[in-house]
C-alpha cells in the first residue's frame, strides 16, 4: 500500500460549508480506475456504462447541492473496483459478473487484494460521510441525509416505467414529502421502494450512515436516460430542489431515532 495522494481522490467534498441541513452523499459517482488497474479487463465504453457508474446521478448531486446549498460527498471511482453501497465481505463490492458482464479484473480476488481496494477507496469515502456528519453534530443539527443514485432504464428485459423512485428502510420521515412534491409535476411517476426496495439487506450508506444513526434518511433513484446530459442532469436537480425544500417545511424539526438491527448482506 502506497502513502502517494490517489488522483483522482477516493472522495470529493462538494460545497462543504453548505448551510441547509442536508447531507447529499453519491456512492456511484464515477466510473474512473486507477492506472495500475487499466480498465478491469473490460471495454472502456463498458465502464461507462450503468455497472461502471450511476449515469447523470453526480451532476444532479452537484447541482442539487448549489441549489440547496448544501454539502454532498461524492465516491471518486468506479463501483466495480469496490462498490462503495456494499458491505464489505459481501461478494458483490467486488463482482466477478454484473449484469451479466464478466470483469476480468475482478476474477478470483484474495484477501490482500479485497482489502486494499477497501482501504484505498472504501474507507475514505465513508470516513468523509462521517466526518460531515459529526460537524452537523457538533452544530447540534440533525441533518436530512439523502443518497443520489440513478437506475437504467431497461433491467432483465423489463422496462422500467418509473422516473424516480424513493427508497426506505423502516425511516419514512422524508418519503411522503418527496414523492408528494414530485408526483404535483403532470407526467411524473414516482413511486416508493422502486425500482428497489430500501429494505434490501445488500444496501449499506444510508443503512450506517442514516439509520443507525438516527438522522432521517431516503436513496433516490432517477431513471438514467432522463439525466444522461449535463442539461437534464439540471433540470432533474431543480426538480429535487424542490421535493426536498417542500419536505423539509413539513418534516422539521427532527430527532434522533436510531434503528440498530440492521446486520447487512454479506452474500447475494
Amino acid at each position: 500500500m502506497t502513502d502517494t495522494p490517489l488522483d483522482p481522490p477516493a472522495f470529493e467534498v462538494v460545497n462543504p460549508d453548505g448551510k441547509a441541513d442536508v447531507l447529499l452523499i453519491c456512492d456511484h459517482a464515477s466510473s474512473a480506475l486507477p492506472p495500475e488497474y487499466g480498465t478491469l479487463g473490460l471495454e472502456p465504453d463498458i465502464l461507462r456504462r450503468h455497472i461502471g457508474w450511476d449515469i447523470g446521478a453526480a451532476d444532479v448531486t452537484r447541482r442539487l447541492a448549489e441549489m440547496l446549498d448544501a454539502p454532498a460527498v461524492l465516491s471518486g471511482y468506479s463501483r466495480l473496483l469496490f462498490d462503495c453501497n456494499r458491505q464489505p465481505g459481501n461478494p458483490m463490492a467486488t463482482p466477478e459478473v454484473s449484469d451479466g458482464i464478466v470483469v476480468p479484473g475482478n476474477q478470483g480476488l484474495d484477501e490482500e487484494e479485497i482489502s486494499k481496494r477497501q482501504a484505498l477507496y472504501f474507507e475514505p469515502y465513508h470516513s468523509a460521510v462521517e466526518h460531515q456528519l459529526n460537524a452537523f453534530a457538533e452544530r447540534n443539527v440533525i441533518p436530512a441525509l439523502i443518497s443520489m443514485h440513478s437506475f437504467t432504464p431497461i433491467m432483465d428485459g423489463f422496462e422500467r416505467p418509473w422516473h424516480a423512485g424513493m427508497l426506505t428502510n423502516k425511516d419514512v420521515r422524508l418519503v411522503s414529502g418527496m414523492l408528494d412534491a414530485l408526483q404535483a409535476h403532470p407526467g411524473i411517476v414516482a413511486d416508493h421502494n422502486v425500482p428497489y426496495s430500501g429494505d434490501d439487506p445488500s444496501g449499506y450508506t444510508v443503512h450506517v450512515h442514516g439509520e443507525k444513526r438516527g438522522v432521517p434518511c431516503v436513496a433516490v433513484e432517477i431513471r438514467q436516460d432522463l439525466i444522461d446530459t449535463h442539461h437534464a442532469a439540471q433540470t432533474w436537480a431543480g426538480l429535487m430542489a424542490g421535493a426536498v425544500q417542500e419536505t423539509l417545511k413539513t418534516a422539521r424539526p427532527f430527532s434522533l431515532q436510531p434503528i440498530t438491527d440492521w446486520r447487512g448482506a454479506l452474500r447475494e
